[in-house]
């Protein structure tokens, strides 16, 4: 090998390691969606790596589903909260009865992003943020309600009862009319008070206010108001609806620099269960808490 040839080798070598050593040291760049559970639980994710020594970027709350896979997908951040149910729509599988199961739809969304885009799914919580029913707490401590089967019981006795909801929920074949089906119970018109657009704070201040008669209204699992107004999500024994266990979602290249990232979470998502995240929620949806302060005080108090 000549001078010359040894020199470019030797250019080539040092600029390779200084490369190299800069991507091991970029901050990682932590996102979420917009609402008020993304911002939680994506500052959990950012304070905990920040407390592991692990150097970070806050671009939480950068917006909606598709605008912040995409920039997960292009390298423009590199983890962030979604949920699993999500898989469904990301990969058109929509009609896949998989989705109705926890541990079935997290290992195959986990299959389908790492083969399509090298994305790892890290340990879910064990909460589900999907579509339900919940009832205002004293019917449900009066009537013994815990679950959907109850409440078909319920209403097949002729228990009093009237739902708010959304028209997309009553009329969806996917939400009200799957859960009649499956348990056995029917609605009359009588029985709803449907509410413009999807808002689940208007159904659930309906339920708490008892309008019109109201006890019951839609809501979603892990929604924050819940405790707050005294409502009672019932379980959906028999998996009519997806499911929606919010997980870190990070970039391959990003977890092989930091594989703690994984054992970090892990330890801290496990713990994020249905009431421990309405009540985090409801931390900032209801008491008007920033979502940084709230996630810093889950952490502390771990």
């Amino acid at each position: 090998m000549s001078f010359k040839q040894w020199a470019n080798a030797l250019v080539m070598s040092v600029s390779i390691l200084l490369t190299s050593s800069a991507m091991a040291q970029s901050p990682v760049v932590v996102s979420s969606k917009i609402d008020t559970e993304g911002a939680v639980l994506g500052h959990i994710i950012y304070y905990a790596l920040e407390d592991a020594g692990i150097a970070v970027t806050n671009r939480i709350q950068l917006g909606g589903t598709s605008i912040v896979r995409n920039a997960l997908i292009n390298g423009e951040i590199d983890i962030y909260p979604e949920y699993t149910g999500n898989g469904a729509f990301f990969f058109d599988h929509e009609d896949d009865t998989v989705w109705r199961n926890a541990d079935q739809s997290y290992a195959l969304v986990k299959q389908l992003d790492y083969d399509a885009n090298q994305l790892v799914w890290l340990s879910p919580a064990d909460a589900n943020n999907t579509w339900a029913i919940s009832v205002r707490g004293d019917l449900a401590r009066e009537h013994d309600l815990s679950t959907l089967e109850d409440l078909s019981s319920y209403l097949n006795d002729g228990g009093e009862f009237k739902f708010a909801a959304s028209a997309e929920f009553v009329e969806s074949a996917s939400a009200l009319p799957a859960f009649q089906e499956a348990y056995g119970f029917n609605l009359d018109s009588d029985q709803l008070l449907i509410l413009s657009g999807g808002n689940t704070a208007a159904t659930m201040r309906a339920a708490a206010l008892q309008t019109s008669g109201v006890n019951a209204a839609m809501t979603y699992g892990t929604d924050g108001g819940l405790p707050a107004l005294d409502l009672l999500v019932l379980e959906d024994t028999l998996d009519v609806q997806p499911v929606y266990q919010p997980a870190p979602v990070i970039r391959n290249s990003v977890l092989n620099s930091h594989p703690e990232i994984a054992e970090i979470l892990e330890s801290i998502f496990t713990q994020l269960n249905l009431e421990t995240l309405q009540q985090l929620n409801g931390d900032v949806a209801v008491n008007g808490e920033d979502a940084s302060v709230v996630a810093r005080r889950f952490l502390d108090n771990l």
